[in-house]
């Protein structure tokens, strides 16, 4: 060994440093080459491997799911079977169509993920699985709209036992190709267990190379490079502060150095690409778990819509754009007296407005009001309007129009809100009266900036100005200093107090009526909170008083 070496030390020293640095940066270079295409392939395997488990798990985990949910359903089946209470039957029949939505949920999902090779199984599936649902969605149709008996006649005989068997063996079956997937996805993962072996060997291989290169490059090569020793003893002794030596030169140093620079960064750029990758992967489970809130919002929310349209206080009716009825809630019916036979699988708007004419709420031509409504879908403009019925309601309609081409229209009984409406418009017109009428002067200010809002007609003729130039302005806007500094004193104390002040009788100069002699009693007007929200101020004029006295 000891001869090897000595020859092929001697062999290097017959190289120059050109030629030597390219032997060790061609076998570098070779083994980088050889790590990376092998660290490339391990990837790609890893990223296959992974995706393939992770398609087989869901899959593997809807088989479960759905079996449990057809378990499920086939439970809530019975127990409208053995229900002779329709209240009872009713209950089942909601838990039943929930699980029916679960089901048709998992299998929308499912599908997104099924491959080419088992698109055939799953199609035959899907469609055992749409009769499965639709036939228990009838099953809980009849169960309601006309008794337990006839939905247990429907769902308790041969052909629904068929389609369940049937529906079972179709499980079975994806279950053993998802079976036989995974056996597959099982050896890819040995696969990538070899190369990661590979890449450990390769490795070690790379590190006993540059062991090597190291220990040639000090036999051979530094020693001789005198002047680089003396630089790397000046920068160990601290004498010089430098960089990597003879780093700008062109000969065979300098080609040397700004390798080593090179080699730094490259090694920088795979650290900078590791850190990115970790970086992505926090960033796909952020994304993950945003999805995952994502979802549980939207059930929250339809959940939260279910209940609403269940229990708003206005009527509410969904048309499909030729005026069939899509869905109406139960104030709806009751705002109409609508009864069961009437809002039945199939009516439109139509039936409804006969119904409405027989019990004496519509009258007009009910053809053209429908060919009104069919307009207004077809043209999509939304329209709000009241209806006077025969009753003395006055209802408030809002319709607008649904994404898909439907339309929606929501119903409230407006009655009371109108009467109450009109009589406050005459309270409001009565107060207005008496206020603008009233000999003493009636101002309000508002508290946080003490600006007019509210003046009277004996205000203007108090103080001689418009309305329109007293209201937003203050009493420095309006007043002498004098008398506007008397005015915000009055206020202030007003607010401090936050009581009544009896009237006192002042003198002041009016900014178009001259020097008058008033009476004024303020109070604070106070809001919920308890605070000042307005002052309230009435003057009496006693100028021609003291007038007539003098």
């Amino acid at each position: 060994m000891k001869g090897l070496w000595s020859d092929l030390s001697a062999e290097v020293r017959k190289l120059s440093i050109k030629e030597t640095v390219y032997v060790l940066v061609a076998t570098f270079l070779t083994l980088i080459l050889l790590l990376v295409c092998l660290a490339v392939y391990s990837a790609r395997g890893q990223h296959a491997y992974h995706e393939k488990l992770d398609i087989s798990a869901r899959a593997a985990l809807n088989i479960e799911r759905v079996n449990a949910l057809i378990y499920a359903a086939v439970m809530e089946s019975r127990g409208i079977y053995m229900s002779t209470d329709r209240a009872k039957a009713k209950s089942f029949g909601d838990s039943l169509l929930k699980r029916n939505r679960e089901i048709e949920r998992v299998v929308a999902e499912w599908e997104q993920i099924v491959s080419d090779d088992d698109a055939a199984q799953f199609a035959v599936f899907k469609k055992r699985i749409d009769q499965f649902v639709g036939f228990r969605d009838e099953l809980v149709r009849r169960a309601r709209t006309i008794d337990p008996a006839a939905g247990r006649e429907w769902g308790d005989n041969d052909a629904n036992r068929t389609v369940r068997i049937a529906l079972n063996e179709d499980l079975e079956t994806l279950a053993k190709v998802y079976a036989s997937r995974a056996k597959d996805v099982a050896e890819l993962g040995k696969h990538g267990e070899l190369v990661s072996w590979y890449l450990i060997a390769l490795g070690i291989a790379a590190m006993a190379m540059a062991a090597f290169v190291a220990l040639l490059i000090l036999k051979s090569i530094v020693r001789p490079l005198s002047d680089i020793t003396q630089t790397t003893d000046r920068i160990a002794s601290g004498k010089i502060k430098l960089a990597i030596p003879h780093i700008n030169r062109q000969d065979e140093i300098g080609h040397l150095a700004r390798a080593v620079r090179n080699f730094q960064d490259a090694v920088g750029q795979i650290e900078e690409l590791q850190e990115q990758n970790l970086a992505l992967e926090g960033e796909r489970e952020v994304v993950a778990k945003a999805r995952d809130s994502l979802e549980d919002k939207f059930h929250t929310k339809k959940w939260q819509l279910d209940a609403a349209i269940n229990n708003m206080a206005q009527g509410l009716v969904m048309l499909d754009r030729s005026g069939g009825i899509v869905l109406v809630n139960d104030q709806y019916r009751k705002m109409y007296r609508l009864p069961p036979e009437v809002i039945r699988p199939g009516c439109s708007l139509k039936d409804i407005l006969k119904h409405r004419a027989q019990i004496g709420l519509f009258t007009g031509d009910i053809d053209g009001y429908m060919s009104m409504i069919l307009t207004r879908i077809a043209e999509r403009k939304p329209a709000v309007h009241d209806i006077d019925l025969a009753d003395g309601r006055i209802i408030s309609v809002s319709e607008r129009a649904m994404d898909g081409g439907g339309w929606v229209a929501t119903h409230q009984d407006i009655t009371i809100q109108r009467q109450i409406m009109k009589a406050l418009e005459r309270t409001e017109q009565f107060l207005a009266t008496v206020i603008e009428n009233v000999p003493e002067a009636i101002i309000a200010k508002r508290a946080r900036d003490l600006k007019y809002v509210f003046v009277n007609r004996a205000a203007e003729i108090l103080y001689g100005l418009p309305r329109s130039e007293i209201i937003e302005k203050t009493a420095h806007d309006l007043f002498p200093k004098q008398t506007a500094e008397l005015i915000e004193r009055h206020d202030k104390q007003l607010l401090a107090e936050n009581r009544e002040i009896e009237a006192g009788t002042h003198t002041i100069e009016t900014p178009g009526n001259g020097v008058r002699i008033v009476s004024v009693k303020r109070l604070p007007i106070a809001g919920k909170d308890g605070g000042s929200h307005f002052l309230l101020s009435m003057i009496e004029d006693h100028t021609h008083l003291n007038s007539s006295a003098a």
